[in-house]
């Protein structure tokens, strides 16, 4: 009886001869098909760019002058106050 799939969307990509053999290669060395491989490689990568780009990562230096600012902040500019009151302003209206 065959397996009903719970697979739903297609993926295509134009690739060039060598690419295709480069993957197909890789997918070989893996033991996998083809397509199981580029799906594993594409939600990998994708992981891997979601993590990279939600962290903010700090030097040494920079954390020390972040922790810095926020425990002793300068004082607020002219130009902050206005904002401060334009927006305590408007939070009050709404």
């Amino acid at each position: 009886m065959p397996r009903e799939s719970t697979r739903r969307a297609r993926l295509e990509a134009r690739i060039t001869p060598e690419v295709l053999a480069i993957v197909k290669h890789a997918a070989d060395l893996q033991g996998c098909s083809l397509s199981e491989f580029v799906v594993a490689a594409a939600q990998e990568i994708a992981h891997r760019t979601i993590a990279e780009t939600s962290v903010i990562r700090l030097s040494l230096e920079d954390q020390q002058r972040f922790v810095d600012l926020l425990l002793n902040p300068p004082p607020l500019t002219l130009a902050m106050h206005r904002a401060a009151q334009a927006h305590a302003e408007l939070i009050q209206d709404a």
